[in-house]
């Protein structure tokens, strides 16, 4: 049984140590937040566009998690793996960051391709504008069948765990209205939703600096609706 709470309190959430820019949790059983690294060899070891907002996005939402859920969670590290890496299929969710300048090898979408057709879930997160392009590019490589659908606040996703009045969290330096878009099972919304694509928005940018108040937004409340969002797009993904 889950432990819910009426809101999420935006809590200081200190930094666990992360080994050359990457924490890898020993696979356990429990929940880890896993992210995806992507581009040249250089960007890809030290940084580049896959690490906006890590490490502290990842781990403020899994310290959020814990502390509104009895989801069994890690949250001594999170996870950091090329698309290639075998281990992402010890994963059911994995979390790529600003699609806009994300590339793929070939097996890395063949990869790709083969964790959500086994049930793996994707969420793409921090994009606007133009960027649209290249983040669709890459998801028909791995997935040419499959269509991306617009979805709305009646789609369960958005109510998996906490009820939102507005799912429409603004992006924090963006005017433009986000949307949320899916792939599903056999081009279907009442099957099985294999990745989820957040457009004109950035939640992991009000988990980043939610402990330190660095946004204007978050005295406002907007950052708690980040949280809640992320953890509905979590808890949806782990019962399905």
């Amino acid at each position: 049984m889950l432990l819910l709470l009426v809101a999420i309190p935006v809590l200081s959430i200190a930094q666990g140590r992360f080994a050359n820019g990457v924490a890898e949790v020993p696979y356990n059983g429990g929940f880890t937040f896993t992210r995806i690294r992507y581009g040249s060899n250089g960007f890809r070891r030290s940084g580049g566009a896959w690490a906006h907002d890590y490490p502290s996005a990842d781990a403020n939402i899994s310290k959020i998690i814990q502390y509104v859920s009895l989801i069994p969670i890690n949250v001594s590290g999170t996870n950091v793996f090329d698309l290639d890496d075998p281990e992402i299929f010890r994963h059911p969710i994995i979390y790529i960051s600003e699609p806009g300048f994300w590339a793929m090898t070939d097996k890395e979408g063949e990869s790709l391709r083969q964790y959500l057709l086994k049930g793996g879930f994707v969420i793409l997160d921090d994009f606007e504008a133009e960027q649209w392009y290249n983040m669709e590019e890459q998801l028909r490589r791995a997935m040419p069948e499959h269509q991306l659908i617009e979805i709305g606040p009646d789609h369960p996703i958005f109510s998996s765990f906490y009820r939102l009045d507005d799912i429409y969290v603004p992006h924090p330096y963006v005017t433009d209205k986000p949307q949320y878009f899916a792939l599903f099972e056999d081009n279907d919304p009442k099957k099985r939703m294999l990745a989820l694509v957040n457009y004109n928005s950035d939640l992991a940018e009000y988990w980043e600096y939610s402990d330190d108040g660095f946004l204007p937004m978050a005295v406002e409340g907007t950052t708690n609706e980040a949280y809640k969002l992320g953890v509905n797009y979590i808890y949806y993904a782990l019962i399905h």
